[in-house]
């Protein structure tokens, strides 16, 4: 490396976020990025481990270790270092078709397993991930580059999702011709309506769908296949066909008055919020709108976290956000070693929001909901909850038991679930192909990605389930290459 004691001289710096009072006044992205000297000195402290951990991409205990695209960080860390951004850029597009994304939303997996994170803070890797294709941009270096030939071959991408956006991306550069379908009205998929702007700026992401266009890549918005596009059309006119339609069936909750008006999926909330900002709507839907309410969101990750900034941002009366499983603590436990994803309790920048509205952390921890109130009219009024905890077994399992005397009633006229998602809808795309799902509720696919109907692929959390942005890109790329074998030898 550059600086062999960096790690030594120089401290863990983040980048600058703006004011939570500030910022829930607009929807703008809340963070700024590093200068180029602090971020020269993050690169610095990258280590020279010798065996890097944070590129290895594996499940350690259920979670994510290192980057699953393979970044390869300590090289392009190096390069930032000594000042060669553009080199820095080429490498790290080598694994990473869109490093803008998850150099903003990625919870980096990557740093719970690097080496230096062993006995201090780990280095910056996300940070300078999102500086180097910024500056990218910034300076011109990311343009449209169209392959030179084309195959003939024809392939149909159905969702624009990360996974599909990266593999069409990886099968035009191939040359082959690539259409990518999506149902919505726009392109981008979780990236565009699942993320909300103050924490992935749409402008971003359409500045990337455009530069695809620009290489080739035919997009069709607002056709669902299976309805709009008939599947036996889509397998006439195409070569090879890849889904990539995520996870779109949401965990629900079997309580009593689950269906009185003013109780949502997290992602219908967070998709109508977005549609109206990009639409020019001064509101949304009454019905799905936070301002002037009592907000409960049922469900403890990401999704619910976006749920809790969006509603700040809409002018809620109250908010509450439950989460069924007990609070970690600060440290990692016996159980939780390096490299492992470090399971500890963090605040993330909806929970810095809440604390600067409502003077308080929102979460309520080890809860779970039993049922919903309705007003004379049929609306949600309140919720009720009893509080739970762990009781082991005598076979060495633990079960979650309620507390007596801790049932409560919160007021609430809108509650968002955000409980995470099982797996594929079953619709008509899957029936047509004659595609079934596995125990797990996914597709299942072979090592190339390929479903049981040759021809046919998967990718991301459709064949995956529920996972990261970073998973959908690495998993769109592998379905790409087991394309192109395909087209190749057939």
């Amino acid at each position: 490396m550059g600086k062999a004691t960096g790690f030594l001289e120089y401290t863990r710096a983040l980048p600058i976020f703006r004011s939570p009072a500030d910022r829930i006044r607009d929807w703008n992205e809340f963070h700024d990025q590093l200068t180029g000297s602090t971020l020269q000195q993050q690169a610095a402290r990258c280590m020279d481990c010798g065996v890097p951990f944070c590129h290895t991409g594996t499940i350690l205990n259920g979670a994510t270790s290192g980057c699953p695209l393979n970044n390869l960080i300590p090289d392009w860390n190096h390069l930032v270092y000594i000042g060669n951004w553009r080199s820095a850029l080429e490498l790290l597009h080598k694994t990473n078709n869109f490093p803008e994304f998850t150099g903003r939303v990625c919870p980096a997996p990557c740093e719970g397993s690097c080496v230096l994170g062993i006995d201090d803070d780990p280095v910056s890797i996300k940070s300078i991930e999102c500086a180097i294709v910024d500056r990218g941009f910034e300076e011109g270096w990311i343009v449209p580059q169209p392959p030179p030939t084309r195959t003939g071959k024809r392939v149909a991408i159905v969702g624009s999702g990360p996974a599909g956006l990266a593999c069409a991306d990886q099968l035009n550069k191939a040359g082959h011709l690539v259409s990518v379908f999506e149902k919505s009205d726009r392109i981008g998929g979780l990236l565009m309506y699942g993320i909300p702007n103050m924490k992935l700026d749409k402008k971003i992401v359409q500045r990337r769908v455009d530069l695809l266009e620009a290489e080739g890549i035919r997009f069709i918005v607002n056709t669902e296949v299976g309805n709009d596009y008939a599947v036996k059309d889509l397998s006439r006119d195409f070569d090879a066909v890849v889904l990539c339609g995520g996870a779109s069936k949401p965990r629900d909750l079997d309580v009593q008055g689950r269906q009185l008006k003013g109780i949502h999926f997290a992602m219908d909330f967070l998709h109508a919020n977005t549609k109206a900002l990009l639409d020019g709507h001064r509101s949304m839907d009454v019905d799905l709108s936070a301002t002037g309410k009592d907000v409960i969101v049922i469900g403890g990750g990401d999704t619910g976290t976006d749920c809790v900034a969006t509603a700040i941002r809409q002018g809620c009366r109250s908010l509450v956000q439950f989460e069924i499983l007990p609070q970690l603590g600060s440290d990692r436990l016996q159980n939780n070693p390096w490299p492992q994803w470090p399971r500890v309790h963090r605040m993330d920048y909806g929970h810095h929001e809440a604390l600067a509205t409502f003077g308080a952390d929102p979460r309520s921890y080890s809860i779970r909901t039993t049922g919903f109130d309705s007003d004379e009219l049929g609306n949600v009024s309140a919720v009720q909850t009893i509080e739970i905890s762990a009781q082991n077994g005598s076979n060495g399992s633990s079960s979650m038991v309620d507390i007596e005397g801790t049932r409560r009633t919160w007021p609430g006229q809108l509650i968002l679930l955000a409980m995470g998602f099982l797996g594929p809808a079953i619709d008509s795309l899957l029936t047509d192909f004659g595609l079934s799902l596995n125990q797990r509720g996914t597709l299942p696919v072979d090592g190339n990605k390929m479903t049981a109907v040759p021809g046919v692929f998967a990718a991301g959390d459709m064949e995956r389930g529920q996972s990261l942005v970073v998973w959908a890109i690495a998993d769109g790329r592998r379905a790409a290459r087991g394309v192109n074998e395909y087209l190749t030898t057939n």
